[in-house]
């Protein structure tokens, strides 16, 4: 997962506008071409999350309380982190343009 945080590290996590016939271009189709960025849109998303909370657990502390709240500086910076990531859907559009992603479609079953 470091390899994906490295290499999100210079891309802009501002929405900016594409070329909608040159994201196409590869699948000659545009919702097709949307479906595999949204696809790995998911993905990135449920990878940081997983990572987030793992990281977030090694800090967590119980308490018997309700009211107490204990702040913790490393789980702040953490948190502060992933939150100035871009979006993954940002992510898996940089991907997208940059040819990083692997797709393919299963064959269409005929049924007669």
């Amino acid at each position: 997962m470091s390899d994906i945080k490295a290499k999100v590290q210079g891309i802009d996590p501002n929405v900016r506008a594409r070329d909608v016939d040159d994201m196409a271009a590869e699948t000659t189709n545009i919702y097709e071409t949307l479906a595999i960025i949204t696809k790995r849109a998911i993905q990135l998303g449920s990878e940081l999350k997983q990572e987030l909370n793992t990281k977030l657990e090694e800090f967590a502390t119980t308490s018997d309380t309700i009211e107490e709240i204990s702040e913790n500086k490393e789980q702040i910076e953490i948190s502060k982190f992933y939150e100035r990531l871009p979006n993954p859907a940002i992510i898996a559009t940089e991907e997208w343009i940059n040819d990083d992603l692997y797709y393919r479609f299963k064959e269409r079953r005929k049924n007669y």
